[in-house]
């Protein structure tokens, strides 16, 4: 008989995420923990521009933090 692992919920997004690109990049660092840019934007095919507005947005929301040029979830 094989065994069966519990099923994973899938990680909360904030209700005041908007954004498709917003959730992507916070369901990102949800998963990966912490990330630079270039990181995010290799993995997530995301022009570092696009990414530097987002991480904006979300760090003004106090949704994320930076450290150096690494990114992760408050």
């Amino acid at each position: 008989m094989m065994k069966t692992e519990p099923a994973r919920a899938a990680p909360a997004l904030p209700t005041d995420l908007q954004s498709p690109r917003a959730k992507l990049v916070y369901l990102y660092l949800t998963t990966n923990g912490d990330a630079t840019v270039s990181e995010m934007g290799d993995s997530l095919g995301m022009k570092k521009l696009s990414l530097y507005s987002i991480l904006k947005t979300l760090r003004q929301e106090g949704m994320v933090d930076c450290e150096g040029d690494t990114y992760a979830l408050n």
